[in-house]
């Protein structure tokens, strides 16, 4: 009888963290409408014209189909810049950060990162198969337009984390603008589970679960592992009062960054949401950064 009970306990301690593991990896993508409609509630889109959008599809390195769409500048600077957003969200939540560089002569280029908006739905990896898809539309990006003097990334969230991850390949880029990244997403998760008086043990049951079922453990989750031989200019944003993703992130990849690297901590901004908290001082720090680069 012991022993039976015993079984179940471990059976039910398996299965609880391979639970955790699907949950942690889901994407609870928004709707277009939502976004749009989220979009509208916070700051004015009313320059934003969907009609003056190229769309296209970029075949990743396993052949999934990311959806691209490109805004072109007005001055035709051959200046370009790919934005990728945070988790649940799509390429409209990158209409907040596209506005700032459009302002500056820059063409922009929009997509809904794996799983997300109108791609195919599959599991996140917190950064590791984001950042070789990043990859490849920055390859794409480099063949597609001929006229290219200067490109750079500009990721929120999630998206910052894969702009910080995609560095391990050495990317043809020339600055990347990083906005309340994680450093490593094995924090933020265990926060998670110590808010709802989950057992630690069940993180590492979950963990083992992911490399099963992604190829990655939570550990491997790291973009600040990626950082220290880094050349490419960085600027790091992040909020003062982000609950969701510590300050302290960005502070670390700052100080651990290998090349030249800027930090804007927003006094009173929650989590990806520098850009409203002020949105002048956030754009003149970006303007300000691309103008050291440049």
């Amino acid at each position: 009888m012991l022993y039976g009970i015993i079984g179940v306990l471990i059976v039910g301690i398996i299965f609880i963290g391979f639970l955790f593991s699907c949950y942690s990896t889901n994407i609870n993508r928004q709707t277009f409408e939502e976004s749009i409609a989220w979009q509208k509630d916070h700051y004015d889109i009313s320059w934003y014209n969907e009609d003056d959008e190229k769309t296209y599809v970029v075949n990743s390195y396993d052949g999934y189909e990311l959806h691209m769409h490109f805004l072109a500048s007005e001055n035709n600077s051959g200046k370009y810049v790919i934005i990728s957003h945070g988790h649940t969200d799509n390429h409209y939540g990158d209409l907040k950060y596209a506005r700032i560089y459009l302002s500056l002569g820059y063409n922009v280029i929009t997509y809904d990162l794996r799983g997300h908006g109108e791609n195919e739905k599959t599991y996140c990896t917190f950064s590791m198969r984001e950042s070789k898809d990043l990859l490849k539309i920055i390859e794409d990006t480099h063949k597609r337009y001929g006229d290219i003097a200067i490109l750079g990334i500009h990721g929120e969230s999630l998206g910052a984390a894969t702009s910080i991850s995609v560095l391990k390949f050495e990317p043809d880029i020339d600055f990347v603008v990083a906005d309340c990244a994680f450093a490593r997403i094995s924090p933020v998760l265990k926060a998670g589970l110590k808010a709802g008086h989950t057992p630690m043990i069940f993180y590492y049951i979950a963990s083992a679960w992911t490399k099963i079922r992604t190829g990655y453990y939570y550990k491997d989750m790291s973009p600040i592992d990626e950082i220290s031989k880094n050349k490419i200019p960085v600027l790091f944003i992040h909020g003062a009062d982000d609950e969701f993703v510590d300050k302290s992130n960005s502070e670390q990849m700052h100080k651990k960054n290998g090349g030249y690297s800027d930090l804007l901590i927003m006094d009173k901004a929650g989590h990806a949401a520098s850009v409203f908290t002020d949105y002048k001082l956030y754009s003149d720090t970006v303007q300000k950064f691309l103008e050291n680069v440049e």
